[in-house]
Order: C-alpha cells, then sequence, then structure tokens
C-alpha cells in the first residue's frame, strides 16, 4: 500500500465521533448510499459541503436514463453507452449498469421521486444525444435532479440519518495498516460541532461530485472544486482518466467574459426536436453525423467549436421557436425563466449558446463495487471512474450510475467480514495517522489563474503547445511561496483545484490522440493501436505524479497499490 504523506495545512481535530460508514457527499450517489446503509442497520453519516440538496444533483435538467420503454432493452442501452465511450467504456460496468438500472430507477420511484407519466399513467420518455431509443425518465419537465434530489433528502431525514452540513471534507484518515480509518473535515458556521473535527470509520464513501470549478465557465455548483479526488490522490488512491471532460454543448452564452456556474441548456431541448444554428439560421449538423443535433455530446460540442472559429463567432444558436409558448412552459419550464432572466425569450427567438465544462468522465478508480486502491475507501456518481462512461458518458447515464453503484458500495460494506466496530483513532492517534509536511496552502486569489489557465491551456481544444504552458504556468503557482495562506474553505478549496488541474493538464499531455472528449488538434486522429487504454495517476511520497498506461482497455483490478519511490 502506498502513501504520499501529503495532507492539507489544517488545525488539529477538535471533536470526533464514531460511525459505521460515513458518506462525503449529498447528491443522488450518496444519499442512496447512505440510505442503503442506514436500512442495513449500520450507524451511517452524511458529510456535506453545503445544505443537503446544493449538490449538482438537483442541477440535472434531462433526466435519468434506463430501458423502461417497450421495445427497449438492456442491451440496445449497453450498445449505445459503448458507441459513447469511443472505445474505453469498461463492458462489464457498462452491462452491470443498463441491467441493474431499470429495477434501481423503480427502487428510486418507491423511495418516493415522482417522474413525469403520460396520460396513461406510464413513464414519459424522451431521447437525448447518443441514444437510438426514447429512454430518458424526467421529472417537472426539466427538473429531473431537483425531483430525485427532493425525494432522497426527504427520506434521509424521514429515517433520521445523521447529517453533518456545510463541512469541508480535508482528509482521510488510516490505521496503523493502511486501511481507511475515517476522515477530518471543517465545518463552517454555527450547529452541533464546528471547526475542523474528525468522523471515525472503517468504510468511507466517497461521493463529492464533479471538479467543474477547475474551468472560468461550467454548469458546475460553486462547491465543485475537486475535493473528493484531491483527497483520493493525497491518500494514495489511483485517478483514471481525467483527461476526458465532457463540455456540455449547450449551455446559455452570457458573454465571452462570463466566469463561474453558467445556465445549462438541456440536451433534452434537442431531443424534442430543436435544432442548432448559427447566424444566418443554417444547420450545421446536418450531414456530420447520422443522428444530426443528437450526436453524442463530444461530437456536437467539437462541431459548435469548429464553426464558431470558422465563423470568427463568440457563440451559436440553439432554434427552438416551433415549439410554441405551450409546448416550452410545460416541458422546459427551469429553462425557459433562466433564458428570459438573461433577457432572451426562446419562444420568439434563437437561444445564443456555447460549450462549457461539465462532466468528467475520470476520476477515482473503482472496480464494480465502488472500492478503491485505498482499503475501506469507496466511490460512486461524478468523483469516481467506474469505466462506464469511458471517453466521454452518454447523456443522461450519470445519474443511473450513481444510483447502481451506490446500491453496490452499500451491499459491499454491509457484506465485509471484516467491518468491525469503529476504528478507535481518537486524540494524539488522528494526528498519528496524519504524517509529512502539509501541503503549502494557496492565496484564494490563485483560483482564478487557475481556472483561466485551465480554460485557455485544456479546454475543448487542446494541443502540445497549450498544455506545456497550462503546465507551466501551474507549476509556477504552486513553486510560488509567496502564495502560502491561513488554513481556510477558500484556501483549501484553491488548493485542491490546483492539484485536480495539474492531474489533468498532465494526462492530456501524456494522451497524444483524440478521442472522446479530449480533442488535440494537433494530434486529430483516434489511435486505437497505442491509446485503447486508460492513464492511471498516483502522487509518489515526493509529490510528483506517476503516470502510467494500463495495458489494454481493461481496468486492473482495484489491490493495493504497489508502492512507489519518491
Amino acid at each position: 500500500m502506498t502513501s504520499t504523506g501529503i495532507r492539507l495545512d489544517a488545525p488539529a481535530a477538535g471533536w470526533a465521533i464514531d460511525a459505521d460508514v460515513v458518506v462525503v457527499g449529498s447528491g443522488v450517489a450518496g444519499l442512496t448510499a447512505a440510505l442503503r446503509c442506514t436500512a442495513a442497520g449500520l450507524a451511517t453519516v452524511v458529510v456535506t459541503k453545503a445544505r443537503l440538496d446544493d449538490g449538482s444533483t438537483r442541477w440535472a435538467q434531462g433526466g435519468i436514463a434506463a430501458a423502461l420503454g417497450d421495445g427497449d432493452t438492456p442491451e440496445q442501452h449497453l450498445d449505445d453507452t459503448l458507441v459513447a465511450g469511443a472505445g474505453l467504456c469498461d463492458e462489464d460496468a457498462v452491462r452491470l449498469l443498463v441491467t441493474e438500472g431499470p429495477d434501481a430507477v423503480r427502487r428510486l420511484i418507491a423511495t418516493g421521486a415522482h417522474f413525469d407519466t403520460d396520460a396513461s399513467g406510464a413513464i414519459s420518455l424522451t431521447r437525448e444525444g447518443g441514444h437510438h431509443r426514447r429512454r430518458i425518465a424526467h421529472a417537472g419537465g426539466d427538473a429531473t435532479g431537483a425531483e430525485i434530489s427532493r425525494a432522497l433528502v426527504e427520506a434521509v431525514r424521514t429515517r433520521a440519518v445523521r447529517t453533518i452540513e456545510n463541512a469541508l471534507v480535508l482528509d482521510l484518515l488510516k490505521d496503523e495498516h493502511g486501511r481507511t480509518a475515517g476522515i477530518t473535515l471543517h465545518v463552517m458556521g454555527e450547529g452541533q460541532h464546528d471547526g475542523v473535527g474528525a468522523v471515525h470509520a472503517p468504510a468511507v464513501v466517497l461521493a463529492t461530485g464533479g471538479m467543474g470549478q477547475v474551468f472560468s465557465a461550467t454548469t458546475n455548483p460553486s462547491v465543485s472544486t475537486g475535493d473528493g479526488v484531491a483527497l483520493a490522490l493525497r491518500a494514495g488512491a489511483e485517478i483514471s482518466d481525467l483527461e476526458f471532460v465532457q463540455f456540455h454543448p449547450t449551455v446559455l452564452f452570457l458573454g465571452a467574459d462570463s466566469e463561474g456556474q453558467q445556465p445549462l441548456v438541456s440536451e433534452a431541448v434537442r431531443g424534442e426536436g430543436a435544432h442548432l444554428v448559427d447566424a444566418a439560421g443554417t444547420r450545421f449538423m446536418l450531414g456530420q453525423h447520422e443522428l444530426a443535433e443528437l450526436a453524442p455530446r463530444d461530437i456536437v460540442a467539437k462541431a459548435i467549436t469548429r464553426q464558431m472559429q470558422a465563423q470568427g463567432a463568440e457563440h451559436m444558436y440553439l432554434d427552438a421557436r416551433h415549439f410554441g409558448a405551450e409546448m416550452w412552459e410545460q416541458r422546459f419550464p427551469t429553462i425557459l425563466a433562466a433564458c428570459r432572466s438573461h433577457g432572451i425569450d426562446p419562444v420568439t427567438e434563437p437561444i445564443p449558446v456555447a460549450p462549457a465544462a461539465h462532466y468528467a468522465s475520470g476520476g477515482i478508480r473503482t472496480d464494480l463495487r465502488g472500492r478503491t486502491t485505498v482499503p475501506g475507501l469507496y466511490a460512486c456518481g461524478e468523483v469516481a471512474c467506474t469505466g462506464v462512461h469511458g471517453a466521454n458518458r452518454l447523456a443522461s447515464n450519470s445519474l443511473l450510475e450513481g444510483l447502481v453503484f451506490a446500491e453496490n458500495i452499500a451491499a459491499d460494506i454491509v457484506a465485509d467480514p471484516d467491518r468491525g466496530a469503529p476504528t478507535p483513532v481518537r486524540g494524539a492517534a488522528v494526528e498519528a495517522e496524519r504524517p509529512g509536511d502539509p501541503v503549502p496552502l494557496l492565496d484564494p486569489a490563485a483560483r482564478i489563474q487557475i481556472q483561466r489557465i485551465m480554460t485557455n491551456g485544456a479546454g475543448v481544444l487542446r494541443s502540445a503547445g497549450s498544455l506545456a504552458e497550462a503546465a507551466e504556468r501551474l507549476e509556477a503557482i504552486r513553486a510560488d511561496e509567496r502564495k502560502a495562506a491561513v488554513p481556510g474553505v477558500e484556501a483549501w478549496e484553491t488548493t485542491n483545484l490546483l492539484l485536480v488541474a495539474r492531474v489533468l493538464v498532465a494526462a492530456a499531455g501524456a494522451r497524444e490522440e483524440t478521442r472522446g472528449c479530449h480533442w488535440r488538434e494537433d494530434r486529430p486522429d483516434r489511435d486505437d493501436t497505442d491509446w485503447r487504454r486508460h492513464l492511471v495517476v498516483r502522487i509518489t511520497p515526493g509529490r510528483s505524479l506517476d503516470i502510467r498506461p494500463t495495458p489494454s482497455a481493461t481496468f486492473p483490478p482495484t489491490v493495493a497499490a504497489t508502492p512507489l519511490e519518491p
């Protein structure tokens, strides 16, 4: 088992609680895992960075994909997923997803989630990019994530699951054998706990969501700063496929200088028949792919970007005026309100759109039971790399992945024969489990620098030159000791963002091909001979990045990683 000896600079834990399981994150993945563990009688604690319903799940508009419709089958869902993943999906993981997916959705409905239905009472299904059938279940028209979040949060509160809100996870605790023993965290604001503390548990489930805030413009909420990936790296876990960041093709364009979270215009709008056009009203997706506007997201994002370059434009348009006011108001009320709040009326004018960072297909490497390369540490949802998404996530597979793999994680924890009483790591032992010198913290002002470096050098378009420049500029930020800051939430987040950015840029520079949502201008072709394989990244005890390709497209088992030399 490798140990990096790296941790965030933080005060000693001033309080501690015990549990059987601690789940970090309150989206569909985290709350599902917590509910299943609680139902099995395990003392479960949910830690979330903001309020329970403030994660990425509630922002999901389109829906959840599953073979629920007449004539649809898991095999067809599998085929669409494999095509979108561009040769890097783990077929066993995808088969698990599509086979267990329909029943997982039904269990979600039994938990209390209400999906839109047709006149007969059957679940209404729509299409999105890359799907050859209508298999996207939605709620509230375009408020699927909000409804799923509502149902799960209500269930968690009804079952009195212990929760710690407004808490930023810091680092993983381990026992003397290198097994997971809990986490350290910092609770912001008033409550039962405050400041830095610890939750001691032999099983930790990371469900911390994405890392979209590493870019200037993203659909992700402000809490998506890559904290789970950064924690796992410091703990010695393996990260994979971080170069595959999906840029959503249709994000409401608010201006070239707009930064932070941007309003999403769901792919379901195209699924219902909206067209992508340029300023002259010409549809440019026709002839580029058999599915036109419903091609996989990487293809649409690239087509929009190419069209913008060719015409010297800052954005393209999504035209759905033919929907009419009634359809907009009933099917897409959230998007309609967002557009109108920015002075755009989709009923009477095309919507200006451009790609923005949306979803991380890579993350903490896991097996089919959500186990990472650190014993006792699990990951699910966007923070994980299960092998389902490959080089490009198929639309609306993410909520389903969170459901299915969270349930498998809970089953594995419950069945673990080594699971016993919580590891007693109190007092001085807590500090003993956090060896080595702490990472110098960054001044929060570096956050904007990191985001702009990433957008310019590692965005939709990448090249050896842009990535090398990005790596150099990120290294300069890391090496500038004058930027050291006192411990605090903004400094911890910025430090996490820098680590995630460095890994992403290093992986993107190492993958010398174009595949899925990784687009190298200088390497425009897909290279299955040399690059149909994954890149696995770890941190050495010397704090350098170790990047190694897997022998094939198949992930190796998640056994304890072999020690690395400094």
